[in-house]
């Protein structure tokens, strides 16, 4: 099992019920260990690398509507 972690900004965070339903599209994606965000945008996310990637996490949140924003 090869655990990676990223801290990533996006859009689409505006408040408690926004982090809550970005809970809501991560739950159950399969090989997802741990998700924090908060309210500034920065998504803490811990995934085993040999059962998701990170474009597929990526991937389920901008369905939910959060898209990762470019770093500067």
């Amino acid at each position: 099992m090869a655990i990676r972690s990223e801290t990533i900004q996006v859009s689409g965070i505006r408040c408690e019920r926004c982090v809550s339903r970005l809970a809501g599209v991560l739950t159950g994606h399969e090989g997802l260990e741990s998700a924090n965000a908060n309210l500034m945008g920065q998504v803490l996310l811990q995934w085993d690398d040999e059962k998701t990637t990170r474009e597929a996490l990526l991937n389920a949140m901008q369905r939910g509507g959060f898209r990762e924003v470019a770093a500067v």
